[in-house]
């Protein structure tokens, strides 16, 4: 028994005619007979009578059909999911971000990458930079965006993009008029930090005189620090990028020095196998974020120990 034979058997079925399941196979009449004779001499099974000039499906033909349309079916389905994978990728694409970088710049990489694979399906997660290293290097996900590499992880990653950090006012605050404020010029403002296991807290913290600084708010949230400080509530360090995309007015931005930087790393597995879907992801992030005259570019291979 073989495919072709198996594909006469169900052509005659739901034509009702050798002839008609000739054409449809765009074959002959008698290579269909042939066919159908072969197949219930091997399943040893009559198939089919002939009444006048029709042949009349048998129980057994009928019995029979039922297995074959579902096999069938199973082909159908594994025809449809080969023009799934090779027009989507495998399953879409799954990416694992921070939330700050959730919401600026994936939006825009998203929108980049939708113009490049508009049918793909897109799954994106946030979480800290740590649990994206091990998400990555687990194969869960296919690449991330962190904030920073933590290590030892099998991860390849490169640094596409870092921002320098601005210190945020709410609007008329004293320091609202100056160009530039260091660490001393918040002395006794309200400061509203990030977690305290947050690479950028441990950076922002360095530069301060705990003894001065009053820490009265902490949040994970970069948005919300954004949002707090816009209701007067204190003063904040945070990701330049994060104001353009809320555009909140209650917010005035100064520089602050000493350079505090906010990066974006990409991060996938080691030893991935090449996907097309990663690469034309790969290819929005630098139309977005990985210019020249915008970043400094490294990469780096991290491995245990």
């Amino acid at each position: 028994m073989n495919f072709r034979q198996i594909e006469c058997f169900r052509a005659v079925m739901h034509t009702g005619s050798m002839t008609l399941a000739a054409a449809q196979l765009h074959t002959s009449q008698p290579n269909v007979s042939r066919a159908i004779a072969l197949l219930q001499r091997e399943t040893q099974l009559q198939l089919f009578e002939r009444v006048g000039l029709r042949v009349v499906p048998t129980p057994e033909a009928h019995a029979l059909l039922k297995e074959v349309d579902r096999v069938y079916v199973g082909l159908q389905s594994i025809g449809h999911a080969a023009d799934r994978i090779r027009t989507l990728g495998v399953e879409g694409l799954r990416i694992a971000v921070t939330p700050g970088l959730g919401i600026s710049p994936v939006p825009r990489i998203l929108q980049v990458f939708r113009g490049l694979r508009p049918r793909v399906q897109v799954v994106v997660h946030t979480a800290d930079s740590a649990t994206i290293c091990k998400w990555v290097s687990s194969g869960y996900y296919e690449l991330g965006l962190a904030g920073y590499v933590a290590l030892p992880q099998e991860v390849d990653t490169e640094l596409v993009h870092s921002e320098r950090a601005v210190c945020i006012v709410p609007r008329g605050h004293r320091l609202a008029r100056k160009r530039k404020v260091v660490p001393s010029d918040l002395a006794g403002e309200s400061f509203i930090s990030f977690a305290s296991s947050d690479v950028v807290r441990i950076a922002i913290d360095r530069v301060f005189d705990p003894e001065v600084r009053r820490l009265e708010i902490e949040t994970s949230l970069a948005t919300a620090a954004c949002a707090m400080v816009a209701r007067g509530l204190g003063v904040s360090i945070v990701n330049p990028a994060m104001l353009s995309e809320l555009a909140l007015t209650g917010v005035h931005a100064l520089v602050f020095d000493p350079a505090i930087p906010f990066e974006c790393h990409v991060v996938r597995a080691r030893q991935q196998p090449a996907q097309a879907l990663v690469a034309d992801f790969l290819e929005a992030v630098r139309i977005v974020v990985g210019g020249p005259e915008n970043t400094a570019r490294k990469k780096v291979s991290r491995s245990p120990g």
